[in-house]
């Protein structure tokens, strides 16, 4: 079944641009696009007016690619073209990362906003997910990268980055409470639904939210304290939570991916 969800909010005329530009490299690149999201601001759900329309996809190349000894990339990058940012992985690049514990192919597997691919394949690819993704590692994933985003906001003090620390670190807060999963949701508003929070803390991240939503730039500025409190006290508890642990038994995950991806390499030949 073919995979499509776009909001009433995204401007059709860049959603066209999009769709233009997957249905080229399609054809230049010689690949098929099984999966193509939004990954950006839209799809966290907190845009600003001038959010840029983040594209990622995942691609499956020809066989011959595949068995040929010369390997080529296993990106296609397209240039910055006004709002338009369009760029995706190979399958088997996608798959050795998942495995690897980063958490970005999660992430466009649970994005709300689909510009095309095969909802088989999503479901598919998100319960191999579910089976192999390495719960600690996934949550260091968060921690890091919430981690470095709260840095930059204590430099620049800028009041974007506290929503690039406030999802991470609500992503944390998701996988303690929700202990037996390793893919939490990437929709800020879905994650905290989902999650026992304290009233002031929904109240402070929706006046934010809305003052986003109408702020081409937000500029810097305090962040509201329980947003503070709430985000160095996750980073903290996951520290402890989610230990680095020993190099895990990887055999079952690589099988596991590597059958998934014989599996869609040869449907296409």
């Amino acid at each position: 079944m073919a995979l499509r969800a776009i909001p009433a909010s995204m401007d059709p005329t860049v959603v066209g641009s999009i769709d233009f530009e997957l249905e080229r490299i399609e054809r230049e690149h010689r690949v098929s696009v099984r999966l193509a999201i939004e990954s950006g601001s839209r799809a966290w759900g907190f845009p600003s007016p001038d959010s840029d329309y983040d594209c990622r996809f995942v691609y499956v190349a020809s066989l011959d690619t595949y068995l040929s000894p010369w390997r080529t990339r296993d990106v296609i990058e397209t240039p910055l073209a006004g709002l338009l940012d369009v760029n995706g992985w190979d399958l088997a690049k996608a798959l050795r990362l998942l495995v690897a514990g980063n958490a970005v192919l999660i992430e466009w597997l649970m994005s709300p906003i689909a510009y095309r691919g095969d909802s088989r394949f999503r479901d598919d690819l998100r319960a191999l997910a579910d089976e192999v993704a390495d719960r600690n590692r996934v949550a260091r994933h968060y921690l890091h990268l919430g981690g470095k985003q709260w840095e930059l906001f204590d430099r620049n003090r800028s009041l974007k980055k506290v929503f690039y620390s406030l999802r991470p670190a609500m992503a944390l807060r998701w996988l303690r409470e929700h202990p037996g999963a390793a893919v939490a949701p990437m929709h800020l508003p879905t994650l905290m639904a989902e999650s026992d929070l304290p009233a002031e803390l929904v109240a402070a991240v929706a006046e934010l939210t809305e003052l986003k939503s109408r702020t081409r730039e937000m500029g810097s500025g305090t962040v509201p304290v329980p947003i503070a409190a709430f985000i160095e006290s996750e980073f903290d508890l996951a520290a402890a939570a989610f230990p680095k642990s020993a190099e895990p038994d990887l055999d079952r995950a690589r099988k596991l991916t590597a059958e998934f991806f014989r599996a869609e390499a040869t449907a296409r030949s």
